[in-house]
């Protein structure tokens, strides 16, 4: 054999030098879910013509309980339904007991953070309208102008005769005048009426309309009373004509808000949901966030108006 034979044949025959072994990186940290989901809500809203649909998750932070949130009660009593508010003496004055302490707890509450932050989305061009399941007109005391009532505002009361609508503080003034001494207490409901046991609701004395006689009722769609036909159309084209439908504080356990998230997705509106709980409209929505709704509507208000 030729030495460059020789030389070749050795050469083959040697491993390959070894490679030097990757320098180690550092794992780069999971992101936590709640950050993508807020960074998509952000997202989602910063491009504007969004349609709010809030529930009553966002007034616990004010002091009014929800129904099936972190500080849901269950009631304990059956609600107030139309038929039997018209069609009983005893029902009204039981209703309008209850309904009177109430009022003190509903009458004083005052907008929170979450609120606040959507007055602001409101102020900076940002949303088309808001909907509303909520009776207590706390989005309005925070400065929102466009704004659906979608079950009626507790601070009004209307006649059922002459249709004449006066305000719930002049009301609280008349049954005041009307039950002298009267004093109850009792665990406020949602819908802003009180628990309260036979005893006290006992001798209240309810008053009516000054100026027919007529029944009043509160401004405000009770069970089995349908929402006006108008009031659902103009909350329908709020919706269909959004860029975006963004939920909060809603399980939306009932048709009459879940009827807007189907509708949105229905024609292809991406949908956000803000809410502490699972809701019924998460399988449809493009971003999801369980969380406190101040805080998280204060800090998405912050990082799209700079304030």
């Amino acid at each position: 054999m030729t030495g460059s034979a020789h030389a070749a044949g050795v050469s083959r025959g040697l491993a390959p030098p070894p490679r030097p072994a990757p320098t180690p990186q550092p794992a780069q940290p999971e992101q936590p879910a709640q950050s993508v989901s807020f960074a998509s809500l952000v997202e989602l809203v910063a491009g504007g013509g969004v349609a709010v649909l809030s529930g009553a998750g966002l007034s616990t932070e004010s002091g009014i309980p929800d129904y099936r949130g972190p500080t849901g009660r269950a009631r304990r009593a059956e609600p107030m339904t139309y038929q039997r508010f018209v069609g009983s003496a005893q029902a009204r004055r039981r209703y309008w007991a209850r309904s009177h302490v109430g009022w003190r707890q509903i009458g004083q509450a005052r907008p929170n953070t979450g609120h606040h932050a959507v007055a602001e989305l409101e102020r900076h061009g940002l949303l088309a309208g808001i909907v509303t399941q909520n009776v207590d007109g706390l989005h309005q005391a925070a400065g929102a102008r466009r704004v659906i009532e979608l079950h009626g505002g507790l601070d009004r009361v209307a006649c059922l005769s002459c249709r004449r609508r006066t305000s719930r503080t002049e009301l609280d003034h008349r049954l005041r005048e009307a039950n002298p001494g009267w004093e109850a207490s009792g665990r406020i409901n949602p819908d802003g009426d009180a628990v309260l046991t036979d005893e006290q609701v006992e001798g209240f004395r309810v008053v009516d309309c000054t100026a027919c006689g007529g029944l009043l009722k509160p401004d405000v769609v009770f069970f089995g009373e349908n929402v006006p036909r108008d009031r659902v159309d103009e909350c329908f084209a709020l919706v269909g004509g959004a860029r975006a439908l963004l939920v909060l504080g809603s399980s939306l356990a009932v048709r009459s808000g879940l009827r807007f998230v189907t509708r949105a997705a229905a024609l292809g509106i991406p949908i956000g949901i803000v809410n502490q709980g699972p809701t019924r409209g998460d399988a449809d929505a493009a971003v999801t966030l369980d969380a406190p709704l101040g805080d998280t509507l204060g800090a998405l208000a912050a990082r799209l108006t700079g304030r």
